[in-house]
């Protein structure tokens, strides 16, 4: 069931990352794979400020945005794209 959590997770920031972003998107998979290393980086980033890496499915989201527009930001920086 964690996986199936997590995948909701990734799926739901990984589609508000590409609205807040605007641009072409990964594409659907991708998007979700980019939610759930957003994810990830997000927890590790709260936890690194002193908040709780996890919480409640609103907390949860909003963490994972939050790393998933970082991992954005930084691809973009690497490939020196901005459509995606």
């Amino acid at each position: 069931m964690v996986i199936i959590w997590w995948i909701i997770v990734g799926l739901i920031a990984g589609f508000i990352t590409g609205k807040l972003m605007k641009g072409s998107g990964f594409g659907a998979l991708m998007d979700i794979v980019v939610g759930i290393v957003g994810a990830v980086i997000g927890g590790y980033i709260m936890q690194s400020l002193g908040y709780a890496g996890q919480g409640g499915l609103i907390y949860t989201i909003c963490v994972a945005v939050l790393g998933a527009v970082i991992l954005t930001l930084l691809i973009r920086l690497v490939t020196g794209r901005r459509n995606l």
